[in-house]
Parts: structure tokens; C-alpha cells; sequence
């Protein structure tokens, strides 16, 4: 990743080496995912787009596009045309601003005819919104709006129904209820964007009358790297945990040098009230599902007395792994990522010291590390760089640290066991496979976007499209929970099936890494099979593509008794396993439920 493009960013800079920059981050020879997506503008959205492609580059997204005609998002979505419609977006964002409000009540209108205004402004959108998703079915992003940049009622325009501002702010909470009752439909917060820019900056009306913008030209890079955070977060490139620094970032001082007593955290000095604000963001991000870790240069000792401080918000349980001692930190940060079976570029690092922060950054490859300023800055650019935006929330997510911890536990059993298979039964493993439900087709399609390590093709698919497959008959659709006596490990494992006559082509296969190698995969493949005894299918077709972070199961089809039918030369492969009368399942350690 690119730190020209990492928050606090300069825009201008950006704005004036779009070019360069976009062959900088095409020559770094990185697979991306590679999607399509409809810009769909009220206003001029050339910029935008081009400078979107690069934040997108940045995280690992390689985007075509469609642009609309100047100001015909609404007739694009409505009546489409054949550019579009052969364009098949993946995605579609509609940037509108308040130009695009088309009526705003006048003073003497009653309360009803405001509240008629507002409705019919309202299903304006809706109608785009609605012929999009019955089109394509893909997810949609639309601007909120900002504030007007004048309040003619001065400030009770946003409490009198005639003024501008209660309209937006009324406007805006209807949006919010549609994206609350429709999966696959995001806000894009400008009203928030425009705030934190400088409402009067944003809004400038130079640029639109001199160029159409709806917004400033400085801003499109804000702006832009907002949006290309929603888009990451669908597709699963979110960042998993944050590694925190300990003295000088969780607290004021030096634990070891200073003692417990005099570290500053708590309400007593106005710097230790905001070591304790940061402190309480992290707390909540936990909750959100970040996985939290310490990489600390300290005694062990003295990490987890500064951790117990009695002002602290945060506790040594809110972590899943404390690593305190006198190792390089790039070289901790990288163990925590082995221990917890995830890759590195999944891992934030936040630390005060600046010359640490360029060591990780050059030793533990991958890793983000953001410049993290001064203490009173650590949430705001940690919160504006977008690193762990939510576009899903499930009970998985609210559970991940404590499954994690779990799975530490399990690690350390393991140890005590000489016999593998006595350890998985040891673990009084319970397995959940069926066809997908509605309550999980969130998690599911989470999991698609997010599963790299063990994922036979990698292919991704939005909530609309796992609902639209699972309700299609010709698709075999399993999803695998898992749970043992350390905990719930929730949705672990994912398959999909397309049934061609007596044949079933496995288009999907994923599963958790946090379960490698626990019979899970076994438990799966024997609830196919039974699955397809019970169509009639006599051959089950696996493929693999491979990608930069799959290779590891790239034989998985020959562990479990395929045969390789195709090699190609990009180490693509099909492998064909004839069902035999008499198969024996290979699950020997899960009890599973059907």
C-alpha cells in the first residue's frame, strides 16, 4: 500500500499526481480483484472517479467503469440504456448532492403539503434505487446530503418544516430507514464528509457553477476515499485486528520507568483523559469485532500492571495475545499473525514512536502502519482512515475476540496430547451443516468476501446473490458451524454446488482458517456427498484457482480423494471424484448434526 494514499493524506498532492501514482501502484505487481462499477452522478463525476481508482487500487481492488451522462443518474437507473446494462456492474454508486434536491418547500406551505414534498422527493430515489437492485441485483452506495450551504431562517432553519435544513435532516433519516430494512444498500455519510472538510469549503459554489462539482475540488480525494472504504468492506478487505503499542499510546509514560501510580490515564490531567478516551475507542472496536493484540517493548510483568490500572478502560482480557518483551516488534507483530492464522496485511499497528513505526513498516511486510500523530489525534486518524468500516455486523463479528482467545486454548491442549486424533476428540467437537438459512446469509456472503487462505476459487458474492442461489434448486448451498468445549466457533465453512444432470461442479469451497485441520473440511465434503446420493449425482467436479494467498490448498482435492482431470499453466486445476456405492466418511472426530 501506498502512505500517499494513507490517512491523513494530501489531497492536492493526490489531485496533481493521479497519473503517476496510478502507475506506481499497477507496477507493483499485486493481484487485485477485479470488479465493475457504475458511477452514476448528478453532477460532473470524472475526478471523482479517477481519483477513486486509486484509493480502490490501494486496497487491492482493480475497478472498471461506467460514468454516466452529466446529471443522469436517475434516468440510468430507472430506464438504463444498452452501455449500461451490457456493462453488468458488480456495484453501483449514485453521487447526488443537495443540487440534486429537486424542491425544497417555500415559507407558507402547510405541514401537509412539506410532508408531500418530502415523500415524493424521497420515492424519487427509491425508484432508483428499486429498478437498479431488480436489474442487477448488486450492491448500491448513495450520497446522503449535506447541509445547505445558506440557512435562510438563520438558526431555526433546522427546526421550522419550511427551512432547508430540517428538510435535508428529514430527508437524510428516510434514506437511513431504507438502508436499515435493505441488505446491500449503504450510505455514503457526505453530510458527515462535508462537515469534517469545512461545510462552507465543500460546498463552495464556485465549483458548481464553474464546473458542475457538488463539491469542492480539494475535497474529491476525502471524498473518494470514503467511498473506495465502503467498497473494500464489501468485498471483504477490511482490516482484522489492531496491534497496539503500550507506553505513550495506551497510556501517558513509561510503565517500567514510571511505575503504575504516575502512567497518566484517567480524569486527573487532561492528557490522561485523553490517553483514556482512546482507550474507551478501542474498547469499542472490540465490540465491533476488531481483534485486539499488544506488540510492547516492556516486561511482561509490568505490561499487565499498566493494563490494570484502575482508571484504564481497557483490560489484558480484552486481548487475545500480549506480547511484551524485548524482541523486535516487526518480529511479535508477525508471531501474532501466525499464532492467530491470519495474514500480516490484516493487522493494524498503532504506535507513538515514529522510528518503530518505519522499522515495522519495513520488517513486517504487510502490516499498516499508520502515522498516528499526536495522542489527541490517535481516533481521528485511525477512525478517518477507514481501516475496519462495517458495511455487515453479525453475532460472529461481536464474538470474534473471545473465538480467537478460544482458539489459543485449543493450541495450548494440543500440546498435551502426543495423538492428534485423541486431541480432536478431546475437544468434544459438534458440528451444524445445512442448506443456507436466512438467518445466516448475511455471515455467509461475509465470508465469501473475507476467506482467502482456504478458498478453493475465490469467487465473491453479495447477500442478493447467495439468497438468489440458495433458492435456486439447481445449486447445492451448505453452510458448517462449528462449536467444542473451549466455545462457538459460528459460520466456518461455506460450499456451493451447481447441479448439471448427474454432476455437481463445487464452484465455491471456504472455510475459516481458525479451523484448520479440526475434520471440519472432512464433515463438509461427507455432508456433499450424502447430499448428491440423495440427487442422484455420480460425479462431483472441484476446481481451484490459484491466487496469491491460496497455495496452500492447492492439493486440497487430492487429500480428500479426487483426481486430477486439468492442469493449466496459471496452476489452475480440475479434479473429478466418482462416488462410490459404498462411501466411508472421513469425518472421525465431529459429531455432526444434518
Amino acid at each position: 500500500m501506498r502512505k500517499e494514499l494513507e490517512y491523513p493524506f494530501d489531497g492536492e498532492y493526490i489531485l496533481k499526481k493521479a497519473k503517476s501514482l496510478r502507475r506506481k501502484l499497477l507496477e507493483d505487481g499485486s493481484v487485485r480483484l477485479k470488479k465493475k462499477i457504475a458511477v452514476l452522478g448528478g453532477s460532473t463525476t470524472h475526478d471523482i472517479i479517477k481519483i477513486l481508482d486509486l484509493f480502490l487500487l490501494n486496497q487491492g481492488i482493480e475497478a472498471s467503469f461506467y460514468e454516466s451522462e452529466f446529471g443522469q443518474f436517475w434516468e440510468d437507473a430507472v430506464f438504463g440504456n444498452e452501455e449500461l446494462n451490457a456493462f453488468k456492474p458488480d456495484l453501483v454508486f449514485i453521487h447526488t448532492g443537495i443540487r440534486n434536491i429537486r424542491q425544497f418547500p417555500v415559507l407558507g406551505e402547510s405541514s401537509r403539503q412539506v410532508e408531500e414534498l418530502l415523500e415524493n422527493q424521497y420515492q424519487y430515489f427509491v425508484t432508483a434505487w428499486e429498478k437498479i437492485t431488480e436489474h442487477f441485483s448488486c450492491p448500491i452506495i448513495q450520497n446522503n446530503f449535506e447541509y445547505p450551504f445558506y440557512r435562510l431562517l438563520g438558526n431555526q432553519d433546522c427546526a421550522d418544516i419550511h427551512g432547508r435544513t430540517s428538510f435535508v435532516t428529514r430527508l437524510n433519516e428516510k434514506f437511513y430507514g431504507y438502508a436499515r430494512e435493505h441488505d446491500n444498500f449503504y450510505i455514503n455519510d457526505i453530510n458527515y464528509q462535508a462537515a469534517a472538510f469545512g461545510l462552507d469549503a465543500w460546498s463552495d459554489p464556485f465549483y458548481w457553477h464553474m464546473y458542475k462539482y457538488t463539491l469542492c475540488l480539494p475535497a474529491i480525494p476525502w471524498l473518494a476515499h470514503n467511498v473506495a472504504n465502503i467498497i473494500k468492506s464489501i468485498y471483504g478487505k477490511n482490516k482484522k485486528s489492531l496491534v497496539l503499542d503500550l507506553d505513550n499510546t495506551l497510556w501517558g509514560g513509561i510503565v517500567g520507568d514510571d511505575g503504575v501510580e504516575n502512567l497518566e490515564i484517567g480524569p486527573e490531567t487532561s492528557m490522561g483523559q485523553v490517553f483514556a478516551e482512546f482507550q474507551g475507542y478501542v474498547k469499542s472496536l472490540k465490540d465491533l469485532g476488531v481483534m485486539l493484540n499488544v506488540a510492547s517493548k516492556n516486561e511482561e510483568e509490568n505490561a499487565i500492571a499498566g493494563l490494570n490500572h484502575p482508571d484504564g478502560i481497557l483490560r489484558p482480557e480484552d486481548f487475545i495475545l500480549i506480547k511484551a518483551n524485548w524482541e523486535p516488534k516487526s518480529r511479535n507483530i508477525l508471531q501474532i499473525a501466525s499464532q492467530m492464522n491470519i495474514l500480516p496485511d490484516s493487522l493494524v499497528f498503532a504506535d507513538d514512536n515514529p522510528a518503530e513505526r518505519e522499522i515495522v513498516k519495513q520488517q513486517a511486510e504487510g502490516v499498516t502502519v499508520p502515522e498516528i500523530g499526536k495522542p489527541e489525534q490517535y481516533i481521528r486518524i485511525l477512525d478517518h482512515g477507514g481501516y475496519f468500516e462495517m458495511t455487515n455486523y453479525s453475532e460472529d463479528d461481536r464474538k470474534r475476540n473471545e473465538m480467537y482467545k478460544a482458539n489459543i486454548q485449543r493450541e495450548a491442549q494440543q500440546a498435551s496430547f502426543a495423538d492428534y486424533h485423541e486431541y480432536l476428540l478431546s475437544l468434544q467437537m459438534k458440528g451444524i451443516i445445512k442448506p443456507f438459512e436466512p438467518m445466516y446469509m448475511a455471515r455467509i456472503a461475509q465470508l465469501t468476501n473475507k476467506s482467502n487462505q482456504f478458498n478453493l476459487t475465490t469467487k465473491r458474492f453479495t447477500q442478493a446473490q447467495i439468497e438468489q442461489t440458495a433458492a435456486d434448486e439447481n445449486f447445492l448451498t451448505l453452510y458448517g458451524k462449528l462449536e467444542d468445549k473451549f466455545g462457538d466457533n459460528g459460520v466456518v465453512s461455506v460450499v456451493i454446488g451447481r447441479q448439471e444432470k448427474n454432476r455437481l461442479h463445487l464452484e465455491l469451497w471456504l472455510m475459516s482458517c481458525r479451523v484448520l485441520k479440526r475434520d471440519m473440511e472432512f464433515a463438509m465434503m461427507d455432508t456433499v456427498i450424502a447430499h448428491c446420493k440423495k440427487r442422484g449425482i455420480e460425479e462431483v467436479i472441484g476446481y481451484y484457482y490459484p491466487t496469491a494467498k491460496n497455495a496452500m490448498v492447492k492439493d486440497f482435492y487430492a487429500l480428500l480423494g479426487f483426481e486430477k482431470t486439468e492442469e493449466k499453466e496459471d496452476g489452475s486445476t480440475v479434479w473429478k471424484f466418482v462416488i462410490p456405492e459404498n462411501y466411508e466418511n472421513k469425518n472421525k472426530a465431529i459429531k455432526v448434526e444434518m
